[in-house]
């Protein structure tokens, strides 16, 4: 089954991943709203008003594309508090594999090591697909490891950020979650969702509300680390609708 053919990732075929690659299975219907947030990197002020203005109750479920660490001003703290509240969850990014390889000479505390630890690569629930990259929609899902998931940009281009993206070739039926990819706003692709608007860069920290189907943001209170603008995605088009 090819991951761009209309059954692609259907309500049966979603937890069928490749042997060793960590995923867990949401019912979306224990969560009154679900809302999807893009690279956090360490932007706990960021995080902070972004849950604030979502206004996320105890029966809300937020989902984060990875990356929660590295590069922005507090790591631990983006790491306490969702690690503290039951109803954050995270799917592990490329830089939370830097910390399991022991590439980073960052020290976490052993409650956040641990809990970097138990990330899975992937999280699903009816009609969605959360992972750190993207897909390769020429592969089949099973055929995806960890590193394709949690790397994967523009499997078939000869420049990362000029494309194709993995979503310009995407025509599935469920709505795949990333980040990863530094994007000037977020994007929409018929389903290929792209939420890395470059928080620790200056940019915003985005968020999709998956019942109302908007994008919500929050502008970075400033630029933490540098980035040139060849390393990040321009979009034709209208600007995104934020609520």
């Amino acid at each position: 089954m090819a991951i761009t053919t209309g059954e692609q990732l259907s309500k049966e075929s979603e937890s069928r991943f490749a042997e060793g690659v960590p995923n867990e299975r949401i019912d979306a219907e224990e969560w009154d709203d679900i809302y999807v947030v893009g690279d956090v990197h360490g932007c706990r002020a960021e995080l902070e008003t972004l849950l604030e203005r979502l206004d996320v109750s105890e029966d809300d479920l937020v989902v984060f594309v990875g990356d929660l660490v590295r590069k922005g001003p507090d790591t631990e703290g983006v790491l306490d508090i969702v690690r503290e509240r039951p109803n954050l969850v995270s799917v592990r990014g490329n830089n939370e594999a830097k910390i399991l390889r022991g590439e980073t000479d960052l020290d976490l505390s052993e409650a956040n090591a641990e809990f970097v630890r138990s990330l899975p690569v992937a999280l699903s629930w009816a009609g969605a697909l959360v992972v750190h990259g993207g897909v390769d929609p020429r592969r089949d899902l099973r055929d995806h490891s960890v590193n394709d998931l949690l790397n994967m940009r523009a499997p078939h281009a000869d420049e990362e950020y000029v494309g194709p993206l993995w979503y310009d070739e995407y025509d599935g039926e469920t709505t795949v979650f990333t980040g990863h990819t530094v994007h000037e706003r977020p994007h929409d692709a018929d389903g290929g969702v792209a939420l890395d608007t470059g928080c620790v860069h200056g940019g915003a920290l985005t968020a999709y509300d998956w019942d109302r189907e908007e994008f919500v943001a929050v502008s970075a209170e400033e630029t933490y680390v540098e980035r040139s603008a060849d390393k990040v995605v321009r979009l034709d088009g209208d600007e995104s609708v934020f609520r």
